[in-house]
């Protein structure tokens, strides 16, 4: 193993750890240091096509840990520039796997950015000549469902997830690739119940939100507490709403995802301005408002993973 295979994945291990246990903000430092570390990881992939296929697919998996990161700390163009590079050299070393994760990635950061349509186009492309694995399989079908959705599908959205639910069922195999381990039964909860909410069939969207949130798991499905929150607040589930709150202002503050904060932030602000919200569920919404980190004092580090 060369040094820079070796640290790629000493690299790794470290940041994906410090994205399940503390959020993507906190491993940001890291990554800065990653990128100052592995000059590599600047560099033209192209420029590297003569290195061994080894060190490509490490630098491309390295890369591909980096861009979620970054997506999930906020730095949208950031994550889609370490994307393109993750690609790149997953192609040029013919890492399949580590190509098909990053456009799976890439599809939720363009869906989670407004564009639908092209988070469709993306996670299609997944899609080869060969039939993926069950859990694999499952994550298109996720994310082509988030995407419909989001371009006005009603049943469609749906009758997507039932067919992740079921080749979810199909279970593991020797097939699967590395990365499929973090797909589990309560990911696939919180998505279904997210895409529900899309389509604002809130009573079982709640249920299934509600189930993904109170599992145990990475820091990263903070998000599900904070869809369960919009579609409580959606519902005009006050009290439940209200409960919700107490329960998380307190930790509020050491959530690690941008995108669960604003997701927070944005669903606290549109209650403060609610008419016929409770006086007392508008109080919590402040007081989440206030216990929210703040967002935008990231400095965006190395000029490769700047937003």
């Amino acid at each position: 193993m060369t040094p820079v295979i070796a640290l790629a994945a000493r690299t790794i291990e470290h940041l994906v750890a410090l994205d399940a246990t503390s959020g993507a903000t906190s491993a940001m430092p890291a990554v800065r240091e990653a990128v100052r570390r592995i000059p590599e990881l600047s560099a033209d992939p192209g420029a590297l096509r003569d290195q061994g296929s080894d060190r490509l697919a490490a630098l491309a998996e390295l890369c591909e840990v980096i861009g979620w990161i970054l997506f999930d700390a906020g730095f949208h163009r950031g994550a889609h520039r370490m994307n393109a590079r993750a690609l790149a050299l997953a192609e040029l070393c013919g890492d399949r796997w580590t190509a098909r994760f990053v456009l799976l990635n890439d599809s939720m950061l363009k869906a989670h950015t407004g564009a639908p349509r092209t988070a469709l186009e993306t996670a299609s492309r997944v899609s080869g000549t060969r039939a993926l694995p069950a859990r694999v399989s499952s994550l298109v079908l996720i994310r082509q469902a988030h995407a419909i959705a989001m371009l006005g599908g009603h049943r469609e959205p749906m009758d997507l997830m039932s067919r992740a639910q079921s080749r979810f069922l199909d279970g593991v195999s020797r097939h699967d690739p590395p990365w499929a381990w973090w797909i589990d039964q309560t990911e696939l909860l919180g998505h279904q119940g997210w895409v529900l909410a899309r389509l604002r069939r809130w009573d079982q969207a709640i249920a299934l939100l509600h189930e993904a949130a109170t599992a145990p798991g990475p820091s990263y499905r903070n998000l599900f507490t904070a869809q369960l929150l919009t579609a409580l607040a959606r519902a005009g589930a006050w009290r439940e709403a209200e409960d919700l709150i107490a329960e998380l202002a307190p930790r509020a503050a050491r959530i690690g995802s941008v995108r669960t904060t604003q997701e927070l932030g944005t669903t606290a602000s549109r209650l403060l301005g609610t008419t016929g919200a409770p006086a007392p569920l508008k109080e919590a919404a402040a007081f989440l408002l206030e216990s929210l980190p703040a967002v935008g004092v990231l400095s965006p580090g190395p000029r490769s993973v700047a937003p």
